[in-house]
């Protein structure tokens, strides 16, 4: 079923990709409507199985959904099998698109629909972004991830011997965990996604002047939001104008309000909230804070695009994300890392950028100038479909340092 559907394909001459993510979109994944908005060289089909309830507005882009109206048809759908998602007839609808790539988002879709998906017999691009690929295989195997995912971890080692599949990880950090889940060295390929610069700028406040220490992420076991709660109540009597706002929702939802709320600690909760209202919380931001952890069954952080985005708004971030840790901040200068769980240092790293204003705007400076530096998703964007083009059609036009194009065959994946 197209919606949204302004672009007119017989105008438009680009290759064409097709974007598939399971379901369409919530706001956790407002980067993978960043990427497909900001392509430039390329024309996207955005598709789904479906459309997430008070999910992310997707006008302007160009979307398929191929699941079910009645939702109860969905569901008995979606605990069968992926040939029932995948009907015959919207196959047909997507072949006459005539893409030149499918791009899944996250290892878990790529298995689950693979067995239609192949039959677009199409060069296909697999984003690795955190628990599809941290997860220890054991907790699969167990079917801790449902019934049909318990042989998700062979399946995708299979999926990795196609000839036709390359995957993209979203930091270093996450392609080591893939090579280390057993993902061919050869067929993972770094591409950061990056953050809108322009839409993400310092906010007229000075920092000086702004006492909101913010959270943004989903209320799960692996965002770590219990440290910030913890690290804040340790010394928010020494700054009484401060208070932790959390933004985002999750199954620990309850269990953090009961903690804030039984122990004092000054945290006001706003729930999930869409792009253009986090960027109206940094504005009123001193330090943003993610104290990402490694979950019980191996899930962690990719990056934090959060991290960049708060960065680009001219906000220190402190972080012990394992991706954002090592490639989203530069530590020392744009802001903090720490080891996971580590209370004591994520409360030195707060103290010492709430009580000394000229550090917390010299951090907020270079911050700012390390994201357009090397995370700008236009520029992202470029290596992205650099990689697009290699896939798809075996080379791929890039501007070296001297200007001059070089040329990459197929089969030679550049990562950078």
């Amino acid at each position: 079923m197209p919606m949204n559907n302004d672009k007119n394909p017989k105008k438009d001459k680009r290759p064409t990709v097709i974007v598939y993510k399971s379901r369409l979109l919530p706001y956790s994944e407002t980067f993978i409507r960043e990427q497909v908005r900001m392509l430039s060289g390329w024309r996207a089909i955005l598709v789904g199985d479906g459309l997430v309830g008070k999910g992310l507005a997707l006008d302007g882009l160009d979307v398929r959904l191929l699941g079910y109206r009645h939702r109860l048809v969905q569901r008995v759908a979606n605990r069968s099998s992926p040939y029932l998602i995948w009907s015959w007839p919207k196959l047909r609808a997507l072949r006459a698109e005539q893409a030149d790539l499918l791009h899944i988002h996250f290892a878990t879709d790529a298995y689950r629909i693979w067995p239609l998906a192949r039959q677009l017999n199409l060069p296909t691009l697999v984003t690795l972004h955190g628990y599809d690929i941290n997860t220890y295989r054991s907790w699969w195997e167990a079917g801790n991830g449902g019934r049909r995912m318990r042989n998700f971890p062979a399946g995708l080692l299979r999926l990795a011997q196609d000839r036709r599949v390359h995957f993209i990880a979203v930091s270093r950090a996450i392609r080591q965990s893939a090579i280390e889940f057993g993902l061919p060295e050869n067929k993972i390929s770094v591409r950061h996604i990056g953050v809108d610069t322009a839409s993400f700028t310092p906010g007229p406040k000075p920092l000086a002047d702004r006492r909101d220490i913010l959270y943004v992420g989903r209320l799960v076991e692996k965002k770590g939001c219990r440290y910030l709660l913890q690290a804040f109540e340790q010394i928010q009597e020494d700054f009484p104008d401060y208070r932790l706002v959390i933004v985002g929702n999750g199954p620990l939802g309850d269990e953090l309000r009961s903690y804030a709320q039984e122990r004092g600690v000054r945290a006001a909760f706003l729930g999930a909230l869409p792009a253009e209202k986090v960027r109206e919380c940094l504005d009123e931001t001193r330090v943003f804070c993610l104290p990402s952890i490694t979950a019980d069954n191996g899930d962690a952080e990719g990056l934090g695009i959060v991290i960049l985005e708060a960065q680009a708004a001219g906000v220190p971030a402190i972080t012990s994300a394992r991706g954002g840790a090592q490639e989203g901040i530069v530590h020392g200068k744009t802001g903090f890392a720490h080891a996971e769980k580590d209370v004591a240092a994520l409360r030195r790293g707060l103290v010492a950028l709430m009580q000394n204003d000229e550090l917390a705007e010299q951090f907020g400076r270079r911050g700012r100038e390390h994201v357009m530096a090397t995370m700008d998703i236009a520029a992202c964007n470029l290596e992205l479909e650099e990689l697009y083009e290699q896939h798809a059609f075996g080379t791929t036009h890039r501007a070296g340092a001297s200007g001059n194009v070089k040329m990459f065959p197929r089969g030679e994946k550049q990562c950078i």
